[in-house]
């Protein structure tokens, strides 16, 4: 069954860094986009890197120069470097991609920012 898996997220300090890694299962056959995606309590959801199998990459604007989207051709992994993480990044971090058959959603993995 087709599905995507995220991982690396924890608590942290003000200031510091994690590493998200999102997996996709290999029956998910291709994959042209990947994404991840944040929502805190209260708040919607939203976009927070992209990359397509192109190239192309997204950042919020909020994210810009702290955050690194990173993936290989032809592996199924994807990885999200945080570093210099503020309160505001707390959320739930979810992976989705993209591939000719439709969307997959990761169940999401858990960010704290907090002293």
């Amino acid at each position: 069954q087709a599905q995507v898996v995220e991982s690396g997220g924890g608590l942290v300090q003000p200031g510091g860094s994690l590493r998200l890694s999102c997996t996709a299962s290999e029956d998910i056959i291709s994959i042209y986009y990947w994404a991840w995606y944040r929502q805190a309590p209260g708040k919607k959801r939203e976009l927070v890197a992209s990359i397509t199998n192109a190239g192309v990459i997204y950042y919020l604007d909020s994210v810009k120069g702290r955050f690194t989207i990173s993936r290989e051709n032809g592996k199924y992994t994807m990885e999200l470097q945080m570093d210099r993480l503020a309160p505001d990044d707390t959320a739930v971090y979810s992976c989705n991609v993209q591939s000719p058959r439709g969307g997959v959603w990761g169940q999401g993995t858990q960010v704290t920012v907090s002293s």
